[in-house]
């Protein structure tokens, strides 16, 4: 492509939206104004929507690929939690100008190997000019067999509680990535401080794991305004109370140096969010086979706590048995500080 601008909407969705469209008949090239969605026969459409928006998701001059895929693996990242396979997707993009054909070019590339990634096509959506920060709106759906979608309202006392992979990764990359002297404060090797940047920068829902999810789960959501608040909104949409012990939350070896060195709290990595690791309750009787599951396809899923009787709310007990105080459970748009 030529350098400069791209000022028309036209040129913008015929030269690169287009493209990622093309693996979905339903799309119609992006030639009209729907998209035509059929689920497979049997199935259910799944459909989940967030956004991320400069200067709260992502900084301003973010690498333009990190910001697309970001934006297509929150969502997925839902579609995972509630046992979908994702299937496509639409995308609104503001822009508070006329984009240059590079950083469009990052994008679209961000964009693609994300929808390779997780196994979806873009099927519709519109291309705007705001006043405001550059923002990117994506609704995703998946399918699920029909009535088989698993709910965050479902778990049941007895319930044990599982987590894949490891949490508190994204909060210290997203702490690297404003202080980078903190790598040598925190004795991090270049592997380590790297893995921990790219699980805040591209996040990597587990696609593999939305069939284990749906065979073994009987409450699920993901986790992405941190462990201990969506633990407690999983809790009080069942109507149940639950317990997670701090001493089994899988740490990465990353994070492990990081709280060797005073470099950050267990608490703080319990309640910074952006994990997008999935959250699930399982009946006791079931728990090795659906971990066994989950290991077949390539992801860990750790026994972190319990479901107990009717009630409200979650409790986290430290080594001693003694329930965490936490001043704030987790992200909230309004009032956690940026």
């Amino acid at each position: 492509m030529a350098d400069g601008k791209l000022d028309s909407e036209e040129a913008i969705i015929a030269e690169l939206w287009a493209p990622l469209a093309a693996g979905f008949p339903g799309a119609f090239g992006l030639a009209d104004d729907c998209a035509a969605i059929t689920p497979p026969s049997g199935c259910d459409l799944i459909v989940t929507t967030d956004a991320v928006i400069a200067g709260v998701h992502f900084f301003d001059g973010e690498d333009a690929g990190a910001i697309a895929w970001k934006a297509l693996a929150v969502n997925v990242s839902d579609l995972i939690a509630k046992g979908a396979t994702p299937l496509a997707y639409l995308m609104t993009i503001a822009l508070p100008q006329a984009p240059e054909r590079a950083w469009l070019e990052g994008f679209v590339g961000g964009l693609s190997a994300a929808q390779t990634t997780f196994g979806c096509h873009l099927a519709g959506g519109d291309t705007d000019r705001t006043p405001g920060p550059l923002s990117v709106s994506i609704t995703a759906m998946g399918t699920v067999p029909q009535g088989r979608m698993v709910h965050r309202a479902s778990a049941r006392p007895g319930d044990v509680v599982l987590v894949s992979g490891t949490i508190g990764d994204a909060t210290l990359g997203l702490a690297l990535r404003r202080n980078p002297d903190f790598v040598r404060r925190w004795k991090l090797d270049a592997d380590a401080s790297e893995s921990l940047i790219v699980r805040q920068l591209r996040p990597r829902p587990h696609v593999a794991l939305a069939d284990v999810v749906r065979q073994g789960a009987t409450a699920a959501m993901d986790i992405s305004d941190g462990l201990v608040k969506d633990f407690t909104r999983l809790c009080n949409a069942a109507g149940v109370q639950g317990r997670i012990d701090a001493t089994r939350i899988p740490l990465s070896p990353a994070a492990r140096t990081v709280l060797s060195h005073g470099g950050a709290t267990l608490v703080e990595l319990l309640t910074g969010g952006e994990d997008y690791e999935v959250l699930m309750t399982v009946a006791a009787d079931r728990v090795a086979e659906v971990r066994a599951m989950a290991s077949a396809v390539g992801v860990t899923l750790t026994e972190i706590g319990s479901i107990l009787g009717a009630g409200q709310g979650a409790h986290v007990f430290d080594a001693d048995n003694r329930v965490i105080d936490f001043a704030a459970t987790g992200w909230d748009h309004f009032s956690t500080p940026r």
